[in-house]
């Protein structure tokens, strides 16, 4: 039915076109190739839907990562790029505070890191169940940094996973289509998420907080 699918358009589409516009930006000749940080966080938001389509596994990580980008998308009006956003807040000493940009920032990019592990995943298997593809893109990105609570209500909230078709259908998109979106996501998605690693390892941050 129509009702149940995402906005009635193509959000993979506008997923993959995002991240490869952010792609290309790395690969231009621009200084440094630095990604404006709005252009991320719009990139960022057509992200959000895939969360809310996967039920409530990942409730957790929908509410989350929209309120972040949402904060991004806020810090754009006054910082340029991502690396100023880093300098930002090492200037001010605020870098690992809850709630600042830098923090926020690592935590979007799990999220857009957690959808390209599940892209990896659904391209390689040929059943219909997304339990698996869904467990391992969370145990790779998200499970180091949750408590036992939370890895237990998602492992419970596993079993209302929607089949891959019924994920298909809410985005519009048939086998062959979404094979082609999710193949450019994995790609595109991989060059910016290892950038923004780079980004905070430049800075001697890490990334494992």
């Amino acid at each position: 039915m129509a009702e149940e699918n995402v906005g009635g358009d193509k959000p993979l589409r506008k997923i993959s076109e995002a991240f490869k516009d952010l792609e290309a930006v790395l690969n231009s000749s621009n200084p440094g190739g630095d990604v404006p940080v709005a252009d991320f966080s719009r990139a960022c938001s057509l992200v959000s839907p895939l969360f809310g389509c996967l039920g409530i596994a990942f409730k957790f990580a929908e509410m989350d990562y929209v309120a972040k980008v949402a904060d991004l998308a806020e810090a754009s009006k006054s910082i340029d790029t991502l690396q100023a956003i880093l300098d930002h807040d090492m200037e001010g000493g605020s870098v690992r505070k809850a709630g600042s940009h830098t923090r926020n920032l690592l935590r979007v990019k799990r999220g857009v890191d957690m959808v390209r592990v599940l892209f990896e995943q659904i391209l390689q298997i040929e059943e219909n169940s997304l339990r698996g593809p869904a467990s391992t893109a969370y145990a790779k990105v998200f499970a180091p940094y949750h408590g036992w609570a939370i890895r237990k209500a998602v492992a419970a909230g596993m079993y209302a996973l929607p089949t891959k078709s019924q994920l298909l259908n809410k985005l519009n998109e048939n086998e062959v289509s979404a094979k082609i979106e999710m193949q450019s996501y994995v790609a595109s998605s991989a060059a910016v998420v290892a950038y923004i690693d780079q980004l905070f390892h430049s800075k001697n941050l890490g990334v494992d907080w």
